[in-house]
């Protein structure tokens, strides 16, 4: 699906009168009994996400609908089941782990060989950084790499993205999902099992006392899982759910930033200055005190987050009757009752493109926010949840810190290795799975001056 959901949702908002009105929040019904509240209000989100977290949750539904893909895992489960998941994840994301960047160069490297000899021959640049971002995950999680970057006709790879294809859409058919075909879903979650299985019967067969005696530089989410249950299943639904945040919202990101990139050789060029700045021309990989310190580098990532954010819409279920605080009332900014078991659509996306949230175009500030522009956060700073890309509250993303540093490492390894970027018909056209993309690809030529 592509730009048709935001459309959608914009034109939505414009037929029932609600872009008129202060909160953006609309209700609607489907199949004449099913309401459904969509919104864009941070307001909202920040009752969703923080101050009535406890009355919003996952829900009955979407635990059912995602069960054979995800199972039990912290993306499909709510209250002590969710967070007993999130306390057993949180470990992997201390900052003594995010800083160490060698499974992240290690990829890198390979994936550096991929982009060509430097004299800018078009690369299909999303689907080789989908790949580098399965391999460095699977490596960092399970503590083996899935190599697809090494065979793009890689089973697991295949696999996984056609499961997460079919799964997104039968989550917009609603009710009509059981009607459509899922041939390839399963064949594709059988392909997934057989790459993992011998994996963790590896792990599995490990004594108590070896699994206790790995050292912190070679233990691995999977090591953790093991040391905590023997059931596979739940073993399996934990590393595929933390395997599809870490892999979609790096590439992703990576995706559109680059395309971004190869539109505005100016950012590159200051980019790259500010690189040499703090790294000087040895070409030496940075630690991660230096990618702390890169300030342009983490405004050009966040204005990618912002224009693109990830997940661009989510959805919770009403776990009791409640409100929201805005979406009632002639103006829209009253309270909205919100019976138990109803379904609320929040989108970021539209959200953080909302003119009215942001200052007037001026002098001062020049800057539409429609448009990629980094500059803008030397500036500008966001009032609270009015900037989600990771999502809020207790259910913030969990690897966040990890993902950030993934994708300012990565860019500055390629801006070290290249000096241009060339673009080859790009468009901004969005194909919004469980994630966003770029309908058309990233087509990229990568070039090396001749004094290199």
């Amino acid at each position: 699906m592509t730009n048709q959901l935001l459309e959608f949702w914009e034109w939505l908002f414009e037929r029932t009168g609600c872009a008129q009105k202060l909160s953006y929040t609309c209700e609607v019904h489907l199949f004449s009994s099913l309401r459904i509240i969509l919104t864009a209000d941070p307001d909202n989100m920040k009752a969703i996400l923080t101050t009535q977290f406890q009355d919003y949750g996952k829900g009955e539904l979407f635990h059912k609908q995602w069960r054979e893909f995800l199972g039990d895992s912290i993306f499909t489960t709510d209250q002590k089941q969710w967070q007993d998941s999130r306390s057993l994840i949180r470990p992997m994301f201390v900052r003594e782990r995010v800083s160490d960047l060698e499974i992240i160069e290690q990829h890198v490297q390979k994936m550096l060989v991929h982009l060509g000899p430097g004299d800018g021959r078009m690369v299909e640049f999303d689907k080789l950084i989908s790949r580098f971002t399965l391999d460095a995950s699977t490596q960092y999680l399970w503590g083996r790499s899935a190599n697809s970057m090494d065979d793009e006709r890689a089973l697991f790879a295949a696999a996984f993205d056609e499961v997460q294809r079919v799964q997104a859409v039968a989550e917009r058919l609603g009710p009509l999902q059981a009607f459509y075909p899922r041939s390839t879903f399963y064949k594709g979650l059988k392909e997934m099992d057989t790459f993992i299985e011998p994996i963790m019967n590896e792990v599995l067969a490990l004594t108590p006392e070896e699994l206790q005696g790995k050292d912190a530089k070679s233990d691995t989410f999977l090591l953790a899982l093991a040391r905590y249950t023997r059931d596979r299943r739940v073993i399996r639904d934990q590393l595929v759910a933390l395997l599809l945040a870490g892999r979609d919202t790096t590439a992703s990101t990576l995706s559109w930033l680059f395309l971004e990139l190869a539109r505005n050789p100016r950012v590159v060029q200051k980019l790259q200055a500010h690189i040499k700045e703090i790294l000087g021309d040895s070409g030496r990989a940075p630690t991660y005190q230096e990618i702390k310190a890169m300030k342009y580098l983490t405004h050009t990532i966040n204005e990618t987050l912002r224009l693109y954010p990830v997940v661009p819409f989510n959805i919770r279920a009403s776990l009791k009757d409640t409100t929201l605080p805005r979406g009632g009332g002639p103006d829209g900014m009253r309270p909205i009752g919100v019976p138990k078991g109803t379904s609320v659509g929040y989108s970021t996306l539209l959200m953080q493109r909302r003119r009215d949230l942001y200052p007037p175009i001026s002098e001062s500030f020049p800057y539409d926010p429609l448009e990629w522009v980094p500059e803008r956060w030397e500036t500008w700073v966001p009032k609270t949840w009015q900037f989600i890309p990771f999502n809020g509250g207790p259910r913030i993303c969990i690897g966040m810190n990890f993902a950030m540093m993934e994708i300012a490492y990565t860019v500055i390894r390629i801006l070290q290795q290249f000096d241009q970027l060339v673009d080859h018909g790009n468009t901004s056209e969005m194909k919004i799975d469980i994630v966003i993309t770029p309908a058309d690809g990233v087509k990229i030529g990568f070039v090396k001056s001749k004094e290199a």
